[in-house]
């Protein structure tokens, strides 16, 4: 009988010892469970890929004192802005997945960048894990109140006749490459025949100050952040970009509407989420996803965002993914139909 004999062959050998390697590195630290559990023992970011004062930038910040209640923890917003959102996306898709850096994400940013961009830093389906659709908005198409007095244009027709008229002389601002905002001018330029040159900004703060000195001439804004000039009288609404009227601004009508036979089947809203990156713990995804959800529910969240425009969501990760994927099918679509391109 030979006793030097090997128990185990050299292949599950070689099996066991793998296995025995990760078991050990298991034991040295702390379990997922146990991290989730705790979490959060610190403040955690929420990055806004845009400047401040925007949409995003808007819903962050409600969304942020409501989270930090929830957990007893603050939740701090950090706007990261450039690249029509690919800057802030990109830092928290290579962030750790602990759950203490989260992105509110855009239409832009996971729905339209990927189409659009020839290169990208971040996959936005493959680099992230959704928590929760927060709000979806529409666009709404805004210009300076005394230039379009001045230029007669009250309405959508006036504006695309007014265009057609001295093609190339307008100009179209917009919160950045890519993002909604710039898409939904792409797509109002190839339906009603018009040239328009597109100026990018950092968000939308500083492309609706551009519009009210009168640089600009029309912006294709998120409604929240337009709403109160609009009741200023600053700016003039001519239509939103939903299929259907906002109850925000019920005597607004829609582009389709107001556009006349080529402008029929517009439509181009956004919408807004948080994202954690890809690896988080689903636990800590799922505490993050029922507490928005819950503030999203309240009466008094709900007034703030619907008397903006906004209508607010909650809905759970899985819903979100299948919404992201179905965003990036409809806008590589929209973005072809565009010709629309970012080097």
């Amino acid at each position: 009988m030979n006793n030097n004999k090997p128990i185990l062959s050299p292949r599950y050998g070689a099996l066991f010892a793998t296995a025995l390697t990760a078991f050990s590195t298991f034991m040295a630290t702390p379990s997922a469970w146990a991290q989730s559990a705790s979490w959060p023992t610190k403040p955690v970011k929420i990055v806004v890929p845009f400047a401040p004062g925007g949409t995003t930038d808007i819903l962050a910040r409600a969304m942020a004192p409501e989270l930090s209640k929830a957990f007893g923890q603050s939740f701090i917003v950090e706007n990261r802005a450039g690249a029509g959102g690919n800057i802030g996306a990109d830092i928290v898709a290579k962030s750790a997945p602990d759950g203490y850096t989260l992105l509110m994400g855009t239409v832009g940013t996971h729905g339209i960048n990927k189409a659009l961009y020839s290169k990208m830093a971040y996959d936005p389906q493959k680099d992230f894990a959704p928590i929760t659709l927060v709000a979806g908005v529409p666009n709404v198409m805004v210009v300076n109140t005394d230039k379009a007095k001045a230029a007669g244009i009250n309405n959508v027709t006036d504006f695309i006749r007014a265009a057609k008229a001295k093609p190339g002389t307008f100009n179209m601002a917009s919160s950045g490459n890519g993002t909604s905002i710039h898409l939904a001018g792409e797509l109002f330029k190839t339906m009603s025949g018009t040239y328009m040159t597109h100026f990018p900004y950092s968000g939308s703060s500083p492309a609706l100050l551009a519009l009210m000195s009168g640089d600009m001439d029309v912006m294709f804004d998120n409604l929240p952040s337009s709403m109160a000039l609009i009741k200023s009288g600053r700016l003039k609404a001519l239509a939103v970009t939903s299929a259907e009227r906002s109850a925000a601004l019920p005597d607004v009508p829609t582009i389709e509407q107001a556009g006349g036979p080529a402008m029929k089947g517009f439509e181009a809203s956004s919408w807004f989420g948080l994202l954690a990156p890809a690896g988080t713990p689903p636990d800590i995804v799922n505490r993050i996803q029922q507490e928005t959800a819950k503030a999203l529910g309240t009466p008094a969240m709900k007034e703030k965002l619907l008397a903006q425009g906004a209508i607010p969501s909650g809905n759970t990760p899985a819903q979100f993914t299948t919404f992201i994927n179905a965003e990036h099918k409809k806008w590589a679509q929209v973005v072809k139909a565009s010709g629309a391109k970012v080097d």
